[in-house]
């Protein structure tokens, strides 16, 4: 293995208030833990979530502390503007410090075209790791998200340049998807060092749980904490904190955005007067939440559909275990169709429940169809609709997807994300 006898020092920049319960947060950490589990002495870069009393990261997400993972914080704070170039100062100054880093590594479109900036002899290798194009997903957010602003022209040049700038000198390019990289390719020409590395998630084998690195444990399940309604009131199925929902319960966990589909999942949820929906993510204070409470009201369905709220990373899995069928109805743009790969797609294969998928190219990356799961046109709540029909009311196909899913998932545990990073790195580092 090359992290036993080669470790690399890597310092990934992530400007994010941290801990973040975001997907952004979780798979940033993860990786970093991973990559420090196979050996590799990782420096996490954030900065402080000055909105909230300081958490710790390792309990938030449910991870081990690890000798080889330090965390820091950069000292930022004050209005937006001066925490993105403190922490662009902050960012620089510890990437060209003294003990730099073997790798620079970062999601992060701007920090990694500033370090790209400084002379090679000054700087370690940078890898950056894409999760779409960027000027289209800029220019596709407003309409998707309602608290996005929709993007000025000559910020959609300064974007455009700055992707085609990381894509041409970055040592490393890493994207989550095949059609992210083809598309990159298509828009800027081929280059090398490149990984499409998707996604991942912790991997439990049935009726156990998993290590921070992936790889299955016995079972040391985590009790989900009580659901609750708008109020503040203990929601329908989920009593002193046991959540054991009846028969026919369809789970969604994840953001509540225009863009993933969760509107056709509570019209389909219409159709299939048996089922039950638990939806387990969102903020009070977004206009999401409200909105989907809203339509479940008119679709005259609130009785039956649970809206959790936030929920802490760790606690995820236990809800999504106790759903019959989960559903990934994303539905099709210029987001989702080709380049997103979403954490919640591998924590669902995780978790041993058959899954109803919209069929976008994306998705059939990783699932085909009525092997792994049902997939259904995007945004047909009626086909999604007759889908949850056929699992609830076929057990065996449901069991047989479901055991499909979970055995593919193997191959996409943190570890094995961390792996094919590290064989990049070893590219960039010779």
């Amino acid at each position: 293995m090359l992290a036993a006898d080669y470790p690399v020092r890597i310092t990934y920049f992530a400007d994010i208030r941290f801990p973040l319960e975001r997907a952004n947060g979780i798979q940033t950490m993860e990786t970093c833990h991973a990559l420090a589990v196979r050996g590799h002495h990782v420096t996490l870069a954030v900065r402080p979530d000055t909105r909230k009393p300081a958490r710790d990261p390792y309990a938030f997400y449910g991870l081990p502390r690890h000798e080889r993972l330090r965390i820091e914080v950069a000292p930022v704070s004050g209005p937006a503007m001066a925490r993105r170039l403190g922490y662009l100062a902050f960012a620089a100054g510890r990437g060209m410090g003294r003990g730099r880093a073997d790798v620079l590594f970062t999601r992060d479109l701007g920090v990694a075209s500033m370090m790209l900036g400084f002379p090679r002899a000054l700087r370690p290798p940078v890898v950056y790791e894409s999760h779409g194009y960027a000027p289209d997903v800029a220019s596709a957010l407003p309409d998707l998200v309602a608290t996005a602003t929709r993007p000025s022209r000559s910020k959609l040049r300064r974007l455009t340049s700055r992707e085609a700038r990381v894509w041409r000198d970055a040592e490393g390019y890493v994207t989550i998807t095949r059609g992210l990289a083809d598309e990159l390719a298509r828009r800027h020409g081929p280059r090398d060092r490149i990984a499409v590395v998707p996604d991942g998630a912790r991997i439990r084998p049935p009726g156990g749980s998993s290590t921070p690195d992936g790889r299955a444990t016995p079972d040391r399940s985590v009790k989900p904490a009580p659901a609750h309604d708008e109020g503040g009131q203990t929601s329908n199925f989920a009593k002193n904190g046991d959540l054991t929902p009846p028969p026919g319960v369809v789970g969604y966990a994840g953001h509540l955005y225009a863009w993933k589909g969760v509107d056709v999942l509570l019209r389909a949820l219409a159709r299939v007067p048996a089922a039950r929906g638990l939806i387990v993510g969102g903020h009070g204070v977004e206009p999401d939440l409200g909105r989907l409470k809203a339509q479940a009201e008119e679709l005259g369905i609130a009785e039956r559909v649970t809206f959790t709220g936030l929920v802490e990373p760790e606690q995820v899995p236990a809800y999504l275990e106790r759903s019959d069928v989960l559903a990934l109805p994303n539905p099709e743009s210029a987001i989702s169709t080709h380049f997103t790969s979403p954490l919640k797609l591998f924590e669902y294969m995780a978790a041993g429940r058959a899954i109803i998928a919209s069929d976008l190219p994306a998705i059939r990356e990783v699932l085909r169809h009525e092997v792994h799961a049902l997939l259904v046109p995007p945004g047909d709540a009626e086909a999604l609709g007759a889908a949850i029909e056929r699992l609830l009311g076929d057990r065996v196909l449901a069991g047989r997807l479901a055991a499909a899913a979970q055995q593919t998932v193997v191959d996409y545990g943190w570890d094995r994300r961390a792996e094919r990073l590290e064989a990049l790195f070893t590219q960039v580092v010779e």
